[in-house]
């Protein structure tokens, strides 16, 4: 019988990830947060040129829900903070904390990683460089807070903890920075994304979603990506919600507390976990359409943003010979492609399901081949898995529409081309 497991899933698909509303979920997961809270107040007395520090954790009500949300009240000069000085004042605080040496060892690891990461971007000594907004007390409010928090139920010490997060939106745009107008992500959370194994995608807001603190704080922890709960049975769940409100997005982050007696978790290490992403497949039925319709369809949606589209052949439930047709796309484009299903079939329904996949690598390469006395260039596909044994090549074939080309031009059928440009196919694999 398998050992019970404890899981934290962190659902960050409405939200994305900063170090408050990170740290505002995680403290309506364990008990006395009020003096967590306190505790961290604490620092407007370590960390020079802080004169007035507050905190509270409050209630906010997005569409209905109570969720949590830091509210921080804060008095700083905070122009020439090195990261020395940062560093000094996490030492500091750690000292004195009742916080295990795992938790002290995650901080500690947290602010080097956003402090490396600034390095990095400027190009300079980590101990030269002056944090700008990251110098901010607000920084170590959120790095000790969620080593705190976390610490409470025992997520460092204890192999019955599995961590597990969605992928994580980015947001789109630019920001306001002391260095000027950046492009979001901001460079920072790139260089700590880069070293990580979080998965991430642009917007779907033109607003920063992810910021470096976030992205450090998650990244330490290093969590298995899932985009959807694993089998548990929830024992706890708290929401909580940033600074910043949308129209059209909630900023809700969501987490998940509880435990399986049962399931085995070595699956979700295997290489192809990482392949893993959603997409929607849309299909209806149609009786009464001819030939000419349905080859104008496929044709239309050769240019569009699907990823593949079917028809296969049917008898009805009135014994009438009929079509389903399926189109496969990405989350967001579903609807823009059952409007066009409407508008080019005239069905009157499209049914949809979104769906999890696994896609692996490929890449092209182009290669020359002499056919006839001239040149043709053709475009092998190859298809390949990146493991920790390295790349893995799954397949490696032309493209049909270069043999096409090149048939027309020389007469020569389809088949043979494809005997003649198989020879580079060993060529390929030798150099792969």
């Amino acid at each position: 019988m398998k050992n019970k497991m404890r899981i934290l899933y962190i659902d960050l698909q409405n939200s994305g990830i900063s170090g408050d509303i990170f740290l505002a979920a995680l403290l309506g997961l364990v008990p006395e947060s009020n003096k967590i809270v306190k505790e961290l107040e604490e620092l407007k007395n370590i960390l020079p040129g802080v004169s007035k520090l507050e905190i509270k954790l409050v209630k906010a009500e997005i569409t209905g829900i109570q969720v949590n949300k830091l509210k921080i009240e804060i008095k700083e000069t905070k122009d020439h903070r090195t990261a020395t000085i940062l560093q000094k004042a996490l030492k500091d605080f750690l000292v004195n904390s009742q916080i295990s040496d795992s938790a002290k060892d995650y901080a500690n690891k947290v602010l080097n990683s956003l402090i490396l990461a600034e390095a990095e971007v400027h190009d300079e000594l980590a101990k030269n460089i002056h944090l700008h907004e990251l110098s901010s007390v607000d920084t170590l409010i959120d790095v000790i807070g969620v080593a705190t928090a976390l610490d409470r139920f025992n997520a460092f010490n204890n192999n019955d903890l599995r961590i597990f997060c969605s992928k994580i939106p980015l947001g789109s745009g630019t920001i306001n920075t002391k260095h000027g107008i950046l492009a979001i992500p901001a460079p920072a959370t790139l260089k700590i994304l880069e070293k990580s194994n979080l998965i991430t995608y642009g917007g779907p807001v033109e607003s920063e979603l992810t910021t470096p603190t976030g992205a450090a704080l998650l990244a330490n922890l290093e969590p298995q990506i899932l985009q959807y709960l694993p089998d548990m049975r929830i024992l706890k769940t708290n929401y909580s919600t940033g600074q910043k409100i949308f129209e059209n997005f909630l900023n809700v982050l969501r987490l998940f507390y509880g435990e399986d007696k049962e399931s085995d978790f070595s699956n979700l290490n295997h290489p192809l976990q990482k392949y893993v992403e959603q997409v929607t497949i849309l299909e209806t039925d149609v009786d009464d359409i001819s030939g000419e319709i349905l080859g104008n369809f496929i044709s239309t949606f050769e240019h569009e943003e699907i990823l593949d589209v079917q028809i296969l052949p049917s008898i009805t439930k009135k014994n009438r010979p009929g079509h389903i047709i399926k189109v496969l796309c990405y989350p967001e484009y579903t609807f823009k492609f059952i409007k066009r299903m409407v508008e080019e079939l005239g069905t009157l329904g499209v049914r949809f399901n979104i769906i999890n996949r696994v896609c692996i690598n490929r890449r092209i390469e182009r290669k020359s081949i002499d056919v006839n006395e001239k040149t043709y260039e053709i475009n092998y596909k190859i298809s390949f898995i990146e493991s920790e044994k390295g790349k893995e090549m799954i397949n490696i074939k032309p493209e049909y529409k270069d043999l096409k080309k090149i048939s027309e031009e020389t007469g020569i059928t389809v088949k043979k081309i494809q005997l003649l440009v198989n020879s580079k196919i060993k060529q390929i694999y030798n150099n792969f």
